[in-house]
């Protein structure tokens, strides 16, 4: 088995091309990225890569979140006595606020939460969805995760990348700190001090869920930051079959 020390794994931690000369980066900087992070909630693009969204639209790069769902949880609708409808609109509401703080554009799919599929119709309707946005780069959940939900968006996000031929560089990333996301192993890190207060900001917009996650996350920003050797970060685990192009900006 391959042994890693610190020093190597920091070698690998930019997103995506750490080593690459000035130049290269330069050229990577200039060229405008379409970048789609996939949440299976209105919520979860904001709550996994709040901090990265915020650095990608922060280089004039446009950003999309794609949620499988628009809000609706019976659950969440029974503990606040709201129809499911109501609490739709008022967290697809909430979600675009807290969109619009970070500077990226919401897109909600029609799935239902907890409803969510893994069919061969679901495949072939989300990776035409996808597709359709014609990214450049796609952050999805890591696929071990106790939600259905979230193993629903990223497998059918796998499919679409397959589906695709592999074009772009997909990226998993967790949510809650381990309680949610299981056995997430980061291949890279985006130090995200710069813009944690206003990640924060974002995940507070989402007034009426972001007290149930926001304390994990807060911990898990802490916890990559000091792997990272930053205050702050958010880690990621990348596909090793994703193409190297095209180059990140992000250190």
């Amino acid at each position: 088995m391959e042994k890693f020390s610190r020093r190597s794994l920091l070698a690998r931690s930019s997103l995506p091309l750490l080593m690459a000369d000035r130049a290269e980066k330069a050229q990577a900087a200039q060229r405008k990225l379409k970048v789609v992070v996939v949440g299976a909630h209105v919520d979860d693009p904001q709550s996994g890569c709040g901090g990265t969204i915020a650095r990608y639209s922060d280089l004039a790069h446009e950003v999309v979140a794609l949620s499988l769902t628009r809000g609706d949880s019976e659950s969440i609708a029974a503990s606040l006595h709201m129809p499911p409808s109501e609490l739709a609109a008022k967290r697809y509401a909430d979600a675009q606020r807290s969109c619009a703080l970070l500077h990226c554009r919401m897109v909600a799919l029609h799935y239902i939460n907890r409803g969510t599929e893994v069919t061969m119709a679901r495949y072939q309707e989300f990776g035409d969805a996808l597709l359709d946005q014609k990214p450049d780069i796609v952050f999805t959940h890591w696929p071990i995760d106790t939600h259905p939900d979230h193993r629903a968006a990223s497998l059918l996000t796998y499919d679409a990348w397959l589906r695709g031929g592999k074009k772009f560089p997909l990226y998993f990333y967790e949510v809650e700190l381990g309680q949610q996301t299981q056995d997430f192993w980061p291949t890279h890190y985006v130090d995200i001090t710069a813009v944690a207060e206003l990640k924060k900001s974002a995940a507070y917009a989402n007034a009426l869920t972001v007290e149930g996650w926001w304390p994990l996350h807060d911990q898990m920003h802490r916890s990559r930051g000091n792997e990272k050797g930053c205050k702050f970060a958010e880690a990621f685990n990348r596909h090793p079959q994703s193409p190297n192009e095209p180059a990140s900006p992000l250190p």
